[in-house]
């Protein structure tokens, strides 16, 4: 909400109380948590909202799959509801995108699919009907998720990959569901064996070569690449699993 907010405020062509092009903002938030923003283009045509520039300036920087997304109105206006046909864009693309929408208690994130019950989602290949499934959270639909760059997904799958270590993102034992943010999302199903705390620098070679790398050394430069502010005396959760049988595509 703060980056929607920010956004709009500095890049708005128009006073208060002044009509313009530039009057919204908007800030989603992709799988990977980086961020990208928008201002919508009014157009007597129909342009863009602030929404869909968002979510098109995250396609061309890599972001496939998208937490939650906000709009944001110029001049203190606060958060503002998509209207339908953003509503309806993100049923199609992203069902399961949580949206920031104004509410008489205040901001509240719900489902894209919630903002349309009963739709019918469209697709390149036509329209498809009611799927009851879109109206769950995936979050809590089913067994945790556990969410993985999809450069794993190979090694996961031929088992050279069987642990994951995890900062301030915990896991539980027991069935867990593996979800490569690729394009589209592949979701294995798995089991968490174990689950060890300990410091970074106390990670080790074992720990690496379950990863498939080699040594602590080159699994902690990883970890740094993923979480910059990391420090040897964090603590993290080395996470053993092991994959099912099968594999499922959403």
């Amino acid at each position: 909400m703060e980056l929607a907010r920010r956004t709009i405020d500095a890049h708005t062509d128009a006073g208060p109380d002044e009509d313009g092009i530039h009057t919204m903002g908007a800030a989603v938030m992709a799988a990977d948590y980086r961020m990208f923003t928008g201002v919508n283009l009014y157009h007597f045509t129909g342009g863009p909202c602030a929404e869909l520039v968002a979510l098109g300036a995250a396609r061309a920087q890599g972001a496939r799959q998208m937490r939650c997304i906000v709009a944001v109105g110029n001049h203190g206006r606060g958060v503002i509801g998509p209207c339908g046909r953003d509503r309806q864009v993100f049923v199609d693309y992203y069902p399961t995108m949580r949206v920031i929408v104004p509410t008489p208690d205040g901001p509240r994130s719900v489902l894209a699919a919630d903002l349309l019950p009963l739709t019918q989602r469209w697709t390149p290949e036509g329209m498809v009907g009611l799927d009851a499934s879109l109206y769950q959270d995936p979050e809590t639909a089913g067994p945790p998720i556990i969410r993985f760059n999809p450069r794993y997904l190979e090694a996961v799958r031929s088992g050279a990959k069987t642990k994951t270590t995890r900062f301030r993102d915990p896991a539980e034992l027991g069935p867990a569901r593996l979800v490569f943010e690729s394009d589209p999302e592949v979701v294995l199903p798995a089991e968490v064996t174990d689950i060890r705390h300990c410091r970074v620098d106390d990670l080790t070679d074992q720990d690496a070569r379950a990863e498939g790398l080699t040594t602590a050394a080159e699994l902690r430069e990883g970890l740094r690449g993923h979480y910059p502010d990391l420090a040897g005396t964090d603590e993290v959760d080395v996470v053993t699993f092991r994959i099912g049988d099968g594999a499922g595509t959403s």
